[in-house]
């Protein structure tokens, strides 16, 4: 065997090999001016040249009890300290202290904040309407989506999530009925721009979606929810479950601690976790940019927005997620 022989069976041997593995990139290089406006092709979310991109970000938590994170310089943070290319932004709708029913126009000041702060940072931002019974409020969020979309639709860097966490309901009979109106309202405005819709026992039963589908829509997605501590290789089955079956699955929140938000972290399951996503090639969103003291919270204590996603302000979470978006 002459040498360029030899030499194109060395090539041949470690491109086999490699292509064995999933490569996953830094999410700060990975922005909306490399990707453009995004898409669904089958299960895989796929940037404006047909490529198949991963997002992975942070998310805030309720703009309700964390206001003071919902501006330029916390977005800033995640971007640049937590190296995300995207941001979740979480409209607490009915909560006990207040919520988008009780003010609607300080609620929407304070996600329209995210937006905006997202468009100039070149991140995608989930708007997300945080809620466990929003069937009871389909008005709200029709007209919350309809506002949205008519304002910000034409920007690439825009994705929907109509429906936090669904709890027990019913998805033929009540949750899907509920996405389809919302999606109708958002496609008169925004015919393209990804959505992502709820799934019952708080955003985990993704089977059952799997089961009985939206078909009659395009660039839509599903939501998988997972904290690490307690939800297990059970869940993973069942997601792969519906992944075989066709179902594009976004993780629009996850945790690498228990259900509670509360420690310890579970590192053996995060990984576990995290070479499952990047196995199948799925967008993830680490809960939460908090600095409450708890396992989930990304931030330790007193951490301004000025200072997010700073090193010495992170949290064992945190710095485990930002290690896991550079990846």
């Amino acid at each position: 065997m002459n040498v360029i022989n030899v030499i194109s069976l060395i090539s041949l041997l470690v491109f086999s090999s490699l292509s064995n593995f999933v490569f996953s990139k830094d999410a700060l290089y990975e922005p909306v001016s490399k990707h453009g406006k995004l898409s669904v092709d089958g299960i895989n979310l796929v940037d404006e040249q047909g490529e198949i991109i991963q997002l992975k970000g942070m998310s805030l938590a309720w703009s309700i009890w964390f206001p003071q994170f919902y501006n330029q310089p916390t977005v800033d943070g995640v971007k640049n300290g937590c190296h995300s290319n995207i941001v979740r932004a979480p409209l607490a709708v009915d909560t006990n202290d207040g919520g988008y029913l009780t003010d609607p126009e300080g609620q929407m000041q304070l996600i329209e904040n995210v937006i905006e702060a997202a468009i100039k940072d070149d991140i995608y931002v989930i708007v997300d309407w945080h809620e466990e019974q929003a069937q009871s409020h389909l008005a709200e969020s029709m007209d919350f989506f309809d506002k949205i979309s008519k304002k910000y639709g034409s920007y690439p860097n825009i994705i929907y999530e109509t429906f936090n966490e669904p709890t027990e309901q019913s998805w033929s009979e009540i949750l899907k009925p509920y996405h389809e109106a919302v999606i109708k309202t958002i496609r008169a405005n925004d015919p393209d721009n990804i959505i992502i819709l709820g799934t019952p026992t708080w955003s985990q039963s993704v089977d059952q979606a799997a089961a009985d589908p939206i078909t009659d829509q395009r660039n839509i997605m599903y939501s998988l929810h997972f904290y690490a501590g307690t939800h297990k290789q059970w869940l993973r089955d069942t997601a792969q479950g519906a992944l075989d079956k066709g179902l594009p699955i976004f993780i629009t929140e996850y945790g690498t601690v228990n259900a509670d938000a509360s420690a310890p972290v579970d590192l053996d399951e995060s990984k576990l976790w995290w070479e499952w996503l990047d196995k199948n090639n799925l967008s993830y969103v680490n809960y939460d940019i908090t600095d409450k003291d708890e396992g989930a919270s990304a931030l330790i204590p007193g951490t301004t927005a000025e200072h997010v996603c700073e090193p010495d302000t992170l949290t064992e979470s945190g710095r485990l997620a930002v290690e896991q978006n550079k990846k």
